[in-house]
């Protein structure tokens, strides 16, 4: 019989399934808002709803050679962590008090997000090349936490 998972790998599978939805063509990542071990909302990283996606258009950062963690300005798509929060909020769900299950480290504009929702774990499966993001998680009482 094949052992139960724990709850950080069941929500870091359900990330890693969630990421396949993404349309980035550079880094596929899924995230979930979790509150006393139930799923409060998901996101992936892709374009705004109703708007081409990078797969259809292409990636403009790849073609001007911009490295990972750079000029998050310059793409069309929103982040996983980002998607999580505004599909939170269109449906009136608080994500106070919430762990963040994501497959990379959040970027810079993610974590101050983050802060201000009152998130309070990250749990996260693989890095994303940020250093103020982690200068700010290290200055602020959010705990972070890679799994495995």
């Amino acid at each position: 019989m094949e052992a139960r998972p724990s709850y950080d790998e069941y929500f870091m599978e359900m990330a890693e399934l969630v990421s396949k939805r993404s349309t980035c063509l550079r880094r596929k990542v899924g995230a979930l808002l979790v509150k006393d071990k139930h799923i409060l909302s998901t996101g992936y990283n892709g374009a705004p709803k109703g708007l081409k996606h990078c797969s259809e258009v292409g990636c403009l950062r790849e073609k001007m050679n911009i490295p990972p963690g750079e000029r998050h300005e310059l793409c069309r798509g929103l982040h996983a962590e980002q998607n999580a929060i505004i599909q939170a909020a269109v449906f009136g769900v608080s994500i106070k008090d919430s762990t963040l299950y994501c497959t990379n480290t959040p970027c810079v504009v993610c974590v101050k997000m983050l802060i201000n929702a009152g998130v309070t774990e990250i749990i996260y499966s693989g890095d994303y090349p940020d250093d103020l993001a982690k200068q700010m998680l290290s200055e602020s009482n959010l705990k972070i936490k890679r799994f495995k």
